[in-house]
């Protein structure tokens, strides 16, 4: 069983600043991408910034400067690092990650989990 659980949303001002994390559990194998996908009321989800095990980073557009992503192989935990929030970020954030569990290890074989998810409201 892998389990994926973010933490660190809440309510923030414009302008304001927030980390998201996620960690791994359970029985791992091996971690691929990791990355964060949101979705606001009404509308699709969409991808917000993913990571790949060598580190190699891919952001939308309207994050881009803003939202850095990161990992920490050691914790099997991927972070979200955002700055100046505006009210057009809030969503519920997912956390994504392709893991090849413990009962597949020595394959290639992927499979793709998320997370519960964790509100991110930006108002003042």
């Amino acid at each position: 069983q892998v389990q994926l659980v973010e933490s660190g949303g809440g309510l923030v001002q414009p302008g304001g600043s927030l980390r998201l994390s996620c960690t791994a559990s359970g029985s791992i194998f091996s971690i691929y991408a990791m990355g964060w996908y949101r979705q606001a009321p009404g509308k699709q989800r969409d991808l917000v910034a993913t990571i790949t095990s060598g580190g190699s980073t891919n952001y939308a557009d309207s994050v881009k400067g803003r939202f850095t992503i990161s990992r920490d192989d050691a914790k099997n935990t991927v972070y979200l690092q955002m700055n100046s929030l505006g009210p057009e970020d809030t969503a519920l954030y997912y956390c994504y990650a392709e893991i090849t569990p413990t009962r597949m290890g020595g394959t290639r074989i992927k499979y793709a989990y998320w997370g519960q998810g964790t509100q991110v409201t930006v108002s003042s």
